[in-house]
């Protein structure tokens, strides 16, 4: 287990709201770490990236299609986007160097798995990640 697998997993599913988590890196628009079970696709990681850098009013309007089901977005700026869906959802939020993200599903609360990975990323923004 790297460096960053290990946050993932103290960071973001002790919690017990986090279902899944990984780490992409911006530079490569690959997945960089994930927790066991995460299959992350190369497609949904370029989604992401994507809808970071691209199409942000778009993610508003029309929500955003990721590991084969389409999400409702929530929230949508420029350092953070949040979707659901009717069974769960997903907190995507970007440092300089990553996009971390985790999921949630039905019986988790979305608030504070929004608030592990946004601790996350603000720790990897303090690191100069």
């Amino acid at each position: 287990m790297n460096q960053m697998q290990a946050l993932l997993n103290d960071c973001l599913l002790r919690t017990k709201h986090v279902e899944h988590a990984a780490i992409i890196s911006l530079k490569k628009g690959t997945v960089y770490a994930s927790t066991f079970g995460f299959n992350l696709q190369p497609q949904s990681a370029i989604n992401l990236l994507y809808a970071f850098y691209k199409n942000l009013l778009q993610v508003r309007r029309e929500g955003l299609y990721f590991k084969e089901k389409q999400y409702r977005c929530v929230r949508a700026d420029e350092y953070s986007i949040y979707i659901k869906k009717q069974d769960g959802g997903l907190v995507a939020v970007k440092t300089k160097l990553y996009i971390v993200v985790g999921t949630y599903s039905e019986g988790m609360y979305p608030s504070v798995c929004v608030e592990a990975v946004e601790k996350l990323a603000d720790y990897l923004r303090e690191k100069g990640s």
